[in-house]
């Protein structure tokens, strides 16, 4: 006897656009670290700098088919052509414990914009391995109780997924219950069969990936359009030896380098590069507003801008190759250009806190 499968396919509530190639913004990585180190880095494929405040981020929790203004957040900021943009969520309290931890230094370090410091108020960026997240277009209403669709948010178009919306991926055991899951290298990816990889990981968009998931899949293969790496490495010394801590157990370091930087082949170049830097050190990086800048060469000119592009600050004739500054501004993601004698200038990321 022949029998005869049909896959049948639940839409979305909402339709997606075909997009065409090179033409908008998409998601290049997705970061789900140890306990609040939650980041996603987007990458504008084309030749013009784009406004971010007409994007949202949206989360579909724990397989959740639809989502309302409390689980998406509106974005804000710009992109330059063939740039990345990093979002991270905003846990930046030092003493902050439980679900207040704060994000590790490594990755405030690589944030552009940070997003949803109140749970209750948005929770889009604190997804687990097993949530689906939605790079969207469209401006969100005021009502934290309105659905996400065509009707309620006005011009709105979906630009990237994440992952399958609807869809609650099991753990190691076989479980889908709780936030546990994740998606898996082993078909049909939802089983917990094989390597979780939306799980501990950041996954990061293969290079030949040339624009968004603008529909529902009916399986999502995270490394069909994905590379993964670990969401912590161990610290080696110089000779390739285990650091270990006071404790005596190895020393964990955040593995997020790759934020900032997205190889793509619509950049005429094929990539893109997260800072230029001529051999000079910032540090402590997040401070509090004591800042050394030490580099081999002397430096002329130390020019301080806040995320809007705005100068604050302007240092002139330094002529040595360590400087230490005083910003007194308040805490955000600030821009050091940092000019040589010889005429050599470098951009360095600094996060006042």
């Amino acid at each position: 006897m022949k029998t005869t499968f049909t896959l049948v396919l639940i839409a979305l509530a909402f339709s997606g656009k075909a997009q065409n190639t090179c033409a908008d913004l998409f998601i290049s990585e997705y970061v789900e670290g140890w306990s609040n180190n939650k980041a996603l880095e987007i990458y504008n494929p084309t030749s013009q700098t784009i406004d971010l405040d007409g994007y949202f981020v949206v989360r579909y929790s724990n397989g959740s088919s639809s989502a309302t203004v409390a689980n998406a957040v509106q974005l804000n900021g710009t992109i330059s052509a063939y740039d990345t943009y990093v979002a991270v969520l905003e846990k930046l309290d030092p003493n902050g414990t439980g679900q207040e931890a704060p994000i590790w230094d490594s990755l405030q370090v690589r944030a552009d914009g940070f997003y949803c410091p109140v749970y209750n108020t948005s929770n889009a960026f604190y997804w687990n391995g097993n949530d689906a997240v939605m790079l969207a277009k469209g401006t969100l209403p005021a009502s934290p109780t309105a659905v996400i669709s065509p009707a309620n948010v006005p011009g709105f178009a979906i630009v990237d997924i994440f992952g399958k919306i609807g869809e609650n991926p099991a753990n190691e055991t076989g479980s889908s219950a709780g936030n546990d899951g994740a998606w898996s290298t082993s078909f049909p990816y939802n089983n917990g069969q094989g390597v979780l990889v939306t799980k501990d990981h950041s996954m990061l968009r293969k290079a030949t990936i040339q624009k968004g998931v603008t529909t529902q899949v009916a399986f999502f293969d995270p490394l069909l359009e994905w590379d993964t790496i670990p969401a912590v490495i161990v610290r080696l010394d110089g000779n390739g030896d285990t650091v270990l801590g006071q404790s005596g157990n190895p020393i964990l370091d955040g593995n997020w380098n790759s934020l900032g930087t997205h190889e793509c082949t619509c950049s005429p170049s094929g990539s893109t590069s997260f800072i230029t830097q001529q051999n000079f050190t910032v540090y402590p990086n997040p401070s509090s507003g004591t800042v050394f800048i030490e580099g081999a060469e002397e430096i002329k000119s130390v020019t301080i801008t806040n995320g809007l592009g705005q100068k604050i600050g302007y240092y002139t004739h330094q002529q040595q190759p360590l400087v230490s500054l005083r910003i007194d501004s308040n805490k955000g993601i600030y821009y050091l250009l940092i000019e040589t004698l010889s005429g050599n200038k470098a951009v360095q990321k600094l996060v006042i806190r």
